[in-house]
């Protein structure tokens, strides 16, 4: 192997039991989160989220800050409720949404905040 070049594998396997027994336990804690992630991976999905964490729209809002018509804007809203993670409420004419669990705007300020780190 050439000085300027690192291999990504180890040259010899070899591995610590205790730490490998632990993680293996811990890892069980993540699922679910790629389903998550996988709604999160869509562009509009991500620009409807972050304008959720900031407040409650209404379904036309939504479209307006999209760009879109509302039947686009109301297809990713529903997908989003049916995963849990957006909310709605009817009120007269219109149909209000916000955020399923303020954590998940926390998920989205960490990912904007990663991002501008990575920037510098």
């Amino acid at each position: 192997m050439s000085a300027g070049k690192l291999r990504d594998c180890c040259e010899e396997f070899c591995f610590d039991r205790e730490k490998v027994a632990r993680l293996k336990g811990e890892v069980a804690v993540t699922g679910g989160m790629s389903r998550l992630f996988k709604a999160l991976a869509d562009d509009t999905r991500v620009k409807i989220v972050y304008s959720l964490s900031r407040e409650e729209l209404c379904v036309c809002d939504v479209a307006c800050i999209l760009g879109a018509n509302v039947a686009t804007a109301s297809h990713h809203l529903r997908l989003l409720r049916n995963m849990g993670l957006a909310r709605q409420r009817k009120e007269g004419k219109f149909v209000y949404y916000s955020l399923g669990d303020k954590n998940l705007g926390t998920i989205i300020d960490s990912a904007l905040k990663y991002l501008e780190e990575g920037k510098k």
